[in-house]
């Protein structure tokens, strides 16, 4: 039963959720546009497209009103998820998006089997530092230099993943936690 304080607990409001989805190849210009708005070294369509190739790369994201609103991209191996870019629409920050797809994402993970995720940031991103150390992130190292652009030094955070498949990923979870596949029949 979700709390009278949640903003999602009317039908309506339900409906009107964006819906969390598996992306594939046929989504690389849509996913290239959302990153080329968020980053200042972003991926091309050419590195998506080669990334896709690799059984172990995942993209899930948020589709709103028929937008892309938001996405991540993980590398999937061993018992480790490794998440390589989270990506919130200019227009749709600060709605808790990058937190339902990022929770949604570490459920589905656990689930999977998957015991540990990871993940680089860089010092100056106060807003996803806290996003992830709110969903239970922890700091592991940092990486000096890690960044070309700016010499920005990237911090190592890593999340145990163990309590994760029973947890509720918060007050506004997706109608399933079963990603839908475009490509699958």
């Amino acid at each position: 039963m979700q709390s009278p304080e949640c903003p999602c607990s009317g039908a309506a409001q339900r409906a009107a959720r964006p819906e969390f989805f598996r992306l594939g190849p046929g989504d690389i210009a849509e996913v290239a546009e959302l990153e080329r708005q968020c980053f200042s070294t972003p991926w091309s369509e050419e590195q998506f497209r080669l990334a896709f190739e690799r059984k172990v790369f995942s993209v899930f994201g948020l589709r709103d009103a028929g937008r892309l609103a938001a996405y991540v991209a993980v590398y999937h191996l061993a018992g480790e998820l490794e998440i390589l870019n989270v990506a919130v629409h200019p227009d749709a920050r600060r709605r808790g998006l990058g937190r339902r797809l990022l929770a949604i994402l570490l459920q589905v993970g656990a689930k999977m089997g998957i015991h540990r995720a990871v993940l680089e940031v860089r010092t100056g991103n106060a807003p996803a530092i806290g996003l992830y150390t709110g969903l239970g992130f922890t700091r592991a190292g940092v990486r000096p230099h890690y960044y070309g652009d700016t010499g920005e030094d990237a911090i190592i955070y890593e999340c145990d993943l163990t309590d994760w498949a029973s947890r509720d990923p918060g007050c506004c979870p997706a109608a399933s936690t079963t990603p839908t596949d475009p490509g699958a029949d």
